[in-house]
């Protein structure tokens, strides 16, 4: 399950932040647009890491909290730019908020 929902959501980061580092390479966006889906890409491949490969529940949530601290920005930054680019964010918005909230559990649980 998990991993279908995965792939859903790595599709729709693909064809939309693929569109914004198009379109700030085509000088159609600043680079500053671009900027919060780069960090969002680095927290999110992070995450995998710091969760599976360290095991470290405190930094999981700290990551967490990045992750959706940059969907939340880049869905600001991008809104008024390409709509359909910030709506297509809230799944992902939601997996996060969900992901974080059990990342927080989890974390609470073991403390």
């Amino acid at each position: 399950m998990f991993c279908l929902i995965w792939l859903v959501l790595y599709a729709i980061i693909l064809v939309s932040f693929g569109t914004v580092f198009y379109k700030v390479s085509q000088k159609k966006l600043s680079v500053m647009a671009s900027v919060p889906f780069a960090l969002n890409l680095v927290a999110n491949f992070a995450l995998v890491n710091i969760q599976f490969g360290l095991q470290n529940n405190i930094l999981t949530v700290i990551d967490s909290v990045l992750v959706l601290g940059t969907i939340i920005w880049m869905m600001l930054e991008i809104y008024p730019r390409i709509r359909w680019i910030a709506y297509a964010q809230i799944p992902y918005l939601f997996w996060i908020i969900f992901s974080t909230i059990l990342h927080l559990t989890m974390t609470f649980l073991n403390w």
